[in-house]
């Protein structure tokens, strides 16, 4: 069995040590202000522009992904006039493994009057766990009850928008509004369809103007094969095999999860250009941390000897200079990263207050600041410091406690 030789073994305490680490630096204060200084600078320099790269990417996924769910598959089918999304294919999609829920969704061109004036617009027929499976913006009224009244419509800011009504008025919720929608867009129905409605909700989505009725009154009607299915995984592992199983039907399907996948790529290398630039500061960090430990060895090389020759072992003196550089680190790592923390959060308000000034309703933020950055960036910085004082701490292991004593 391995056995610790007494040259190995601590013969003073490490809180000691530490304390010892500490005096050492606090009696050099320009120097170890200025590694210090060094050290914040270059590991603040990484976390700013990481935070900032991380920033960027939450706004775009949030842009681009806007109200999808990162677990759903939107299935359409490749060729409507053979292979049709109608209740048979609807029931053996609906029966793959970890289908966790499916909603069907008819859209045809339409128009609509409201307030005397008219408008075209895409008509939505969605069922309750569309609501589920999209995330809808309600910003007046309500969603629709899918309690068994199909007169209900739900219409998006364009729409209002584009016959001229103020979309932040509550007076529109209840009101009528008349739909029209042509035979010859909608399969399976017979004749055009044109009815009332009353406006339950008004909700924010899209640049176009969208309508959301219950898909079960086009059922009536005699429209019974699907624009398209958007379906619920039970996980996000699961969305692969799942969607493999539907293109083998004849179905063409898409995910979040592929736009998802194309923005990380692009950002991964986005981050890692960041990082590079952030990494010119690091190096001088590392420079001056090394040189303040290389320099602090030369000058100590007497006390070293003289602790030696009072009963310290060499381990002593090696753990000494790997405290200083991990208080260096720690110390420099915390001003460094807070310093950014604080610049990020008054550029977030500034963005901000400048966007709200233009009209921008929704807040956010341009720097991100999860805290697996903050812990990881500081956790990266203790190892460095301790990589960097592996040469001065073993060149001080080795000093001859006589040779050291006669240096002076």
């Amino acid at each position: 069995m391995f056995k610790r030789t007494q040259k190995d073994r601590s013969a003073v305490k490490k809180s000691v040590l530490l304390r010892i680490a500490y005096q050492n630096l606090s009696h050099k204060r320009l120097r170890t202000t200025l590694t210090v200084l060094g050290i914040s600078i270059g590991i603040g320099a990484i976390y700013f522009l990481l935070s900032f790269g991380l920033g960027l990417q939450n706004l775009v996924t949030n842009e681009v992904i806007g109200n999808q769910s990162i677990k759903t598959i939107d299935v359409v089918s490749s060729n409507s006039q053979i292979i049709k999304l109608d209740d048979i294919a609807v029931q053996r999609i609906r029966n793959i493994q970890n289908v966790s829920d499916l909603s069907t969704v008819y859209f045809y061109p339409s128009s609509f009057r409201l307030s005397g004036s008219e408008s075209d617009a895409v008509l939505y027929g969605i069922d309750k766990p569309y609501s589920t499976l999209t995330f809808l913006n309600v910003i007046n009224g309500e969603m629709l009850s899918f309690s068994g009244s199909t007169n209900g419509v739900v219409l998006n800011q364009a729409a209002l928008e584009a016959i001229g009504l103020n979309t932040d008025t509550k007076d529109i919720i209840g009101t009528t509004i008349n739909i029209l929608m042509p035979a010859a867009e909608a399969d399976g129905l017979v004749k055009d369809y044109s009815a009332e409605f009353t406006i339950t909700g008004i909700i924010e989505s899209g640049s176009g103007a969208e309508l959301f009725i219950d898909g079960a009154l086009l059922r009536t009607l005699g429209v019974t094969h699907a624009s398209q299915l958007k379906i619920g995984s039970a996980d996000v592992d699961s969305i692969a095999t799942i969607r493999t199983q539907i293109e083998s039907y004849g179905f063409e399907t898409t995910s979040p999860t592929d736009t998802l996948a194309e923005i990380n790529v692009i950002f991964r290398y986005l981050n890692l250009l960041l990082v590079g630039f952030g990494g010119i500061g690091m190096i001088v960090a590392v420079l001056g941390m090394f040189n303040t430990l290389t320099i602090s060895l030369l000058e100590r090389t007497k006390e070293i000897g003289l602790m030696v020759a009072l009963g310290a072992r060499s381990v002593d003196i090696k753990l000494l200079f790997i405290y200083e550089a991990l208080l260096l680190s720690a110390i420099g790592s915390a001003i460094g990263i807070f310093g950014a923390f604080i610049l990020g959060r008054g550029a977030n308000t500034i963005v901000n207050m400048l966007a709200s000034g233009r009209g921008v309703q929704n807040s956010f933020d341009i720097f991100s600041n999860p805290p697996i950055l903050i812990g990881g960036l500081f956790l990266f910085m203790l190892i460095v410091g301790s990589l960097v004082v592996f040469i001065p701490a073993r060149r001080a292991q080795r000093i001859n406690p006589i040779l050291a004593l006669r240096s002076e």
